[in-house]
């Protein structure tokens, strides 16, 4: 179920008096993984300790679909449909964006994903060896994709060519293979064509790299795809040979019975994204039947800043929950404990990351949310409060792979990261 990639060689990390489902305890993460959780421990000499002081101890979020660099684009063009978004809009200003935009864009995204308690996202974007250096620098996990947008059926646009074997250069000189990881990412359906898709899957099968890929999220792109494929974005995806349990599929918002059905015997995962289906207009997720009737793996996003507008997976869990109970007339429906799990547990497994769970064994990421937050006053149930009330103040500590990204919700270089993507932005606004 799980990838395997040797890891990072660092101090273990002993974390005191923490309270984990209602009891103190103490966890020990040594080597990136949990090795012991249990009241009084007894630290191993040379151990870094982290004083939790009764602050809960909980599992991190994994944003299964972004993309990253959007920041630079945060309330660029708001309030419009989504061709006419991308076409008129989105795609322009990106073909503005430089490499040091994209560095800097991913730099801020991770800082706002750390303190939002993140330490994990999927990303699909322009130039994406950039995205690699900055998660590789920021400590965090990423699934980082080779974009695929076409030129022409057959031909990628030069500029994703030349991007791929930077990133793949990058990535054999990466220590962080354990963190980071290559995802194969055609953008949608509507911008590759069949003979790439196949090409693509192919390669996905000799390499077991991950597939990412924009499917069926508007109504749009399923009446085209109808009229182009004689079927479905889904079955065609299918047909192209790119569904497997190894791919992810954001949006998919308009699915058919068929559709369900295919991505159940596939083990493929739909990436729900609530707030930019909801900014654009795009549908409502129908998680009734994916996530409770079906069984279909489900994985949480945020999409990207430019149409969500921010990265928040507390805002992300909240909107899933109630879309579920809107959509399906059933206010049982997408109970604050599968959706809390949909962005932990869920979210990591869909890319073979042994984590999103607080168990020895498991690899060591998590957080230190502060009791005394006033939202989660009274603590009635936790899971209702994470996913209900929560929201990113009351993170104080975050920990990846046993590393402390964030500390008393202060991150080590924060300001300088500000400073350097307002100048960015400020040298970017400029020279257009």
């Amino acid at each position: 179920m799980y990838d395997h990639h040797e890891p990072t060689r660092s101090p273990a990390l002993f974390i005191h008096n923490a309270r984990l489902n209602g009891t103190a305890t103490d966890a020990l993460i040594e080597n990136g993984t949990f090795t012991a959780i249990a009241p009084a421990l007894t630290p191993p000499e040379g151990a870094e300790r982290l004083d939790a002081a009764g602050k809960l101890l909980v599992p991190a979020f994994y944003n299964a679909h972004t993309h990253a660099a959007m920041t630079f684009l945060r309330g660029y063009a708001d309030d419009m449909e989504l061709f006419a978004w991308l076409n008129n809009h989105i795609w322009p200003a990106e073909g503005r964006l430089t490499s040091e935009d994209i560095y800097w864009g991913t730099k801020l995204a991770i800082l706002e994903m750390i303190h939002s308690g993140t330490v994990f996202f999927n990303d699909m974007y322009w130039e994406p060896e950039m995205a690699l250096r900055a998660a590789d620098e920021m400590g965090v996990r990423a699934a980082i994709g080779r974009l695929y947008i076409e030129a022409s059926p057959g031909v990628i646009l030069e500029r994703n060519v030349l991007s791929t074997q930077a990133l793949e250069s990058a990535y054999r000189a990466s220590s962080a293979k354990d963190r980071i990881q290559l995802t194969y990412a055609p953008h949608a359906v509507y911008t590759v064509s069949g003979i790439t898709l196949r090409r693509i899957a192919e390669m996905a099968r000799e390499t077991g790299d991950r597939i990412h890929i924009h499917a069926s999220e508007t109504e749009k792109e399923v009446k085209d795809c109808m009229a182009a494929n004689g079927m479905s974005p889904i079955a065609w995806l299918d047909t192209c040979g790119l569904l497997t349990s190894r791919t992810v599929l954001a949006h998919c918002v308009h699915l058919s019975e068929e559709d369900i059905a295919i991505l159940n015997h596939r083990g493929t995962v739909a990436v729900h994204n609530p707030n930019s289906n909801f900014k654009l207009c795009s549908g409502q997720f129908d998680y009734r039947k994916v996530a409770e009737e079906a069984r279909c793996r489900v994985a949480l996003g945020t999409d990207g800043c430019a149409s969500n507008n921010s990265l928040s997976m507390f805002d992300e869990m909240k909107l899933a929950a109630l879309n579920a109970k809107i959509r399906s007339g059933d206010p049982t429906c997408g109970k604050a404990a599968d959706i809390w799990r949909m962005a932990t547990r869920d979210g990591a497994e869909a890319f073979g990351i042994n984590a999103g769970v607080i168990a020895v064994g498991k690899l060591g990421d998590a957080l230190l949310l502060d009791p005394d937050a006033p939202c989660l006053i009274p603590e009635h149930h936790l899971d209702a409060n994470i996913v209900y009330a929560a929201d990113p103040s009351c993170v104080d500590t975050v920990i990846c792979a046993g590393r402390i990204l964030m500390r008393n919700r202060r991150i080590d270089g924060e300001e300088a990261i500000i400073e350097a993507a307002r100048a960015q932005l400020a040298r970017h606004t400029q020279s257009t």
